[in-house]
């Protein structure tokens, strides 16, 4: 089938910008993004269509880096698109790579032939097969079965989405807009048909896994050709002619119609605004002016330019699509939160004007501080500097810190204390000059005290008891007056992630010169001994008066947030040294490594025992005493070994946690949680992982590729090039017997970022069996704390 589409030379004309903007627009300038292709496009060797299936939870519809729409299909499933299904609802605008829970799916619009007699999506839903669907960055397009065959293509801009359909002949050619039905719960919605050309919206809507707050997204979808006909619907009643209608909880959306006997293609433009409808028609006015194909060319010359930075050569084809899969998703969120003006909503629900940096938003902290922060402070570093800039303001506006946030609420989803390390990260890398003492003070006051009853935010929701005593209570049931998730619920993994961000913290106050603070906070970085229960050697919960609560049974207990004790027990980044020692000593630590990875299954056969052994399935969370590489507590587990002396070992369980990323729609492993999991393969794959989340620092693991070449932005990297080679690299030659950076012998089992700044390449010796590279007694990173 040919995909070429006849190209008509209109744009946005003065109509719709005296409607919407009621002056004059502001014309842009309208230039075809022209790239060299490569002989070989980085682009074609992304698949959108990983972790669609098994609860991977991805889209793989159209978007650009950090782009605030996504433009992609819903199929039924709780998050939006799921590989298993037949069945497409509609393409929305908004989607999060990852989730766990129902979140975005703002605006399901479809096309259809015939009279609109149904408006619920599950009831008018089009019928599609895989064979006629096509992912790519940038771009996503199917056949779909029903309504006589009708093919669907979308692309998009930072703040649109652009969509060309093709029908059959006929005159009655529809596109629906459901406002009334999304991922979340609609509160109420208005739908109105501004002129021949144009659809407004404003979705307000609520809750992600549980409720939260309302917030509001307004549309405006602007076609190239006008309407031969429209209507709206409420509740399930068609009126024809209708141009506006308002809804509560109910259906609401409107059709358009279109007569396509002669000219078959129909594109429209839809563009968002999380601030006012002016605000989407700005949006729509600097981004709308061009034709689907000069999108889709400038979306994947985006795409083709922010991959590029990384340059892997070596590595067989699926190793390399599922590495370049993982990289495109790991730039997919945050999300651009402003207009083009600017302008934003702040967690004070006030409007608020961007000076100087852009704001973002979509914070699943509690994933992404352990991984993809990190990958993003060195690929993108100005976009992570923005980021963190932009969770300063969320302290500013709405008086605390946030824990995950999506579009302008907080959903308090997950525990512990996330933004600590997600910022003190920031600092280390270097990206809060000028904002040093600011975001210190925002942690200081997030880490010694409780936002108030009629704060929206949980914060620190077990200070009070974690300052007296050390540590978090774990109460199961305890009354929570605030939507999401409890830390009374998992006070042993609370006390944990607490204890973490206290260490991380410490560092920054003594960098700063806060020395009364940084021993303060180092002192309780120690308080992961206070759940720490010597007669079983684990970690485990205490209840309200203190006293250790539930199973005996690491694998059994309870208090923990997605995991086992047996998961949670590597969770002390900022004092390794002092955790082994409590476990008896790097060999009994070691041991307990080893039993826990199946370690003398896995040397015998690591992708059998990655799939069989090791935890399997997306939601096992509890009951467990093996390794689960498919949820972040104890991603950062396998990187324990340098600590203990076995850095071989470290090599061997991250090569075989790999062989889960696959290039299929189940080649996810679990949720991706915004691009946590998809950074821990980028970053394991080229052998650098930040050990400690809220440092600077980088263990090292042998590369699976023969060599890497990162571009680096050189406002933070002067040379702005790193190389990280493995000549020779595989399955079976994959230790490393020795490390020099630029030419010097390095036996330290890590790096800083310093390092990265001040030298051009890093390079491994790998041979076929372990070696002494790495064990010497000083050789692992050392802890935060002393």
């Amino acid at each position: 089938m040919s995909w070429t589409r006849h190209i008509r030379p209109s744009g946005l004309g003065a109509t719709l910008v005296a409607t919407l903007l009621g002056g004059a627009l502001l014309a842009p300038t309208a230039q075809a993004v022209q790239a060299d292709a490569p002989a070989t496009p980085l682009t074609d060797l992304v698949n959108p269509f990983i972790g669609s299936q098994n609860e991977g939870n991805t889209y793989p519809g159209a978007a650009v880096p950090f782009g605030m729409v996504q433009l992609s299909p819903d199929t039924g499933h709780t998050t939006g698109y799921d590989y298993g299904q037949d069945h497409i609802r509609g393409f929305s605008s908004v989607h999060i790579s990852g989730v766990g829970c129902g979140l975005g799916g703002d605006l399901p619009v479809l096309p259809t032939t015939g009279d609109v007699t149904e408006t619920d999506d599950a009831k008018y839903a089009a019928a599609f097969g895989h064979e006629g669907e096509v992912a790519h960055p940038g771009y996503y397009r199917v056949h779909l079965d029903s309504y006589g065959g009708i093919d669907a293509e979308l692309s998009a801009t930072k703040r649109t989405g652009v969509q060309r359909y093709t029908f059959p002949a006929t005159d009655k050619a529809n596109v629906l807009l459901n406002a009334g039905q999304s991922l979340h719960k609609t509160v109420s919605t208005k739908v109105e048909v501004l002129d021949s050309h144009t659809v407004r919206t404003a979705i307000t809507g609520r809750g992600f896994c549980q409720d939260t707050e309302p917030y509001t997204v307004y549309t405006v979808t602007h076609f190239d050709r006008p309407f031969a006909s429209f209507g709206t619907w409420s509740d399930g009643k068609v009126t024809a002619g209708s141009k506006s209608s308002s809804a509560g909880e109910g259906g609401n959306g409107a059709y358009v119609r279109f007569d396509t006997r002669h000219d078959r293609s129909v594109e429209a433009t839809t563009a968002i605004s999380y601030v006012d409808a002016h605000g989407a028609a700005l949006n729509l006015a600097a981004e709308g002016h061009r034709r689907f194909d000069s999108v889709r060319r400038s979306a994947d010359a985006t795409w083709e330019k922010r991959l590029g930075q990384v340059r892997a050569q070596g590595g067989a084809t699926t190793l390399r699509r599922t590495f370049y899969s993982s990289l495109y998703r790991s730039f997919l969120a945050p999300n651009i939160g402003q207009d083009v003006d600017g302008r934003y909503t702040g967690w004070d629900q006030k409007v608020h004007r961007a000076r100087g940096f852009t704001y973002y938003q979509n914070w699943s902290l509690w994933d992404t501080y352990r991984t993809q922060t990190q990958l993003l402070a060195l690929l993108a570093p100005q976009e992570a500097r923005d980021m963190a800039l932009s969770v300063l303001q969320i302290d500013k506006e709405g008086g605390w810190l946030p824990k995950w946030g999506y579009g302008t609420v907080e959903t308090n989803i997950m525990t512990g204390d996330p933004v600590t390390p997600f910022l003190t990260n920031a600092y280390q890398q270097g990206l809060l000059k000028g904002h040093e003492e600011e975001a210190y003070r925002a942690l200081r006051k997030n880490a010694d005290g409780v936002p108030p009853a009629d704060s929206p935010y949980d914060g620190r929701e077990g200070n009070a008891r974690y300052l007296k005593d050390g540590f978090v209570p774990y109460v199961e049931g305890r009354p929570h007056q605030k939507p999401g998730d409890s830390d009374y619920d998992h006070g042993a993994s609370a006390t944990l992630e607490y204890a973490l961000s206290d260490g991380m913290l410490s560092q920054m106050a003594r960098d700063l010169g806060h020395t009364a603070d940084a021993e303060r906070y180092a002192k309780r970085a120690r308080n992961y001994r206070t759940v720490f229960d010597t007669s079983t050697k684990f970690f485990r919960a205490r209840d309200e008066a203190g006293d250790f609560t539930g199973s005996a049974d690491p694998a059994q207990g309870e208090g923990f947030h997605e995991g086992t004790a047996w998961q949670y027990q590597w969770m002390v980044p900022q004092d390794l040294p002092g955790m082994i020692d409590l476990i008896g000593g790097k060999d009994a630590a070691t041991q307990r490594l080893d039993s826990f990875f199946a370690y003398d299954k896995l040397v015998q056969d690591p992708a059998k025992t990655a799939r069989e052994v090791w935890v399997n399935g997306p939601y096992d969370y509890y009951n467990a005493d093996k390794y689960n590489p498919q949820n972040e507590p104890d991603l950062i587990a396998p990187y324990t070994y340098l600590s203990t002396g076995q850095p071989w070992k470290t090599t061997d369980v991250v090569h075989a946690a790999l062989t889960l990323f696959t290039d299929t729609p189940t080649g996810m492993t679990g949720n991706d949680d915004l691009g946590t999991m998809s950074a821990w393969m980028v970053l394991s794959a080229i052998g650098v992982y930040p050990v400690q989340p809220g440092t600077d620092t980088w263990g090292l693991s042998t590369p699976v590729f023969d060599r890497v070449d990162l571009t680096l932005d050189r406002r933070w990297f002067p040379s702005g090039r790193f190389t990280v080679t493995a000549a020779g690299t595989s399955d079976t030659r994959r230790y490393t017997a020795g490390v020099h950076l630029d030419g010097a012998d390095r036996s330290a089992t890590y790096l800083t970022t310093e390092d990265l700044r001040a030298h051009r390449r890093l390079d491994f010796d790998v041979t076929d069996s372990p070696s002494d590279w790495g064990t010497g007694s000083q050789s692992g990173p050392p802890p935060v704390v002393r």
